[in-house]
């Protein structure tokens, strides 16, 4: 039987379209690909060894912290496999919606050191998702209206 050919993951992570960005423990950027300097607008120079407050809008930083303070301090998370959907921040100071899942990085001892997340850029879509709400509630009052006409 054939050995495996090894692959550079480093090019997989430059080449992917989704952002990757893995921090540290203390959640300081240590990865920051292509995709993710695409959708934030910050160099992966300007990214590294940065807090994730570089992204996270101020009003989420309490619970992003918390939450993540609770994942190194557990091991567990549930967005292994769930979406969390959450705002973010670009360079130039304009909300973004964003949806990723995570990875926890683990040491030889098994111990968390760091969080890869694969994030995607979903503003687009969910401001198409507010605007059907938005017509969809419009069109439902203008019928109730002509119903009690």
């Amino acid at each position: 039987m054939e050995q495996a050919q090894a692959f550079d993951i480093s090019g997989l992570v430059a080449a992917i379209g989704d952002a990757v960005v893995i921090s540290d423990a203390d959640g300081r950027i240590v990865t920051w690909n292509p995709a993710a300097e695409r959708i934030f607008g910050f160099t992966q120079s300007e990214a590294l060894g940065e807090s994730l407050d570089l992204i996270t809008p101020e009003r989420h930083r309490r619970r992003h912290w918390d939450g993540y303070a609770k994942t190194m301090r557990t091991g567990e998370t549930r967005y292994g496999t769930s979406l969390l959907k959450v705002p973010a921040l670009h360079k130039d100071g304009r909300s973004l919606s964003i949806a990723f899942t995570v990875a926890l990085l683990h040491d030889a001892e098994g111990a968390v050191i760091g969080i890869a997340a694969i994030i995607r850029d979903e503003t687009e879509r969910f401001q198409e998702e507010r605007n059907l709400r938005r017509r969809v509630a419009e069109l439902e009052e203008a019928l109730g209206t002509l119903v009690c006409a």
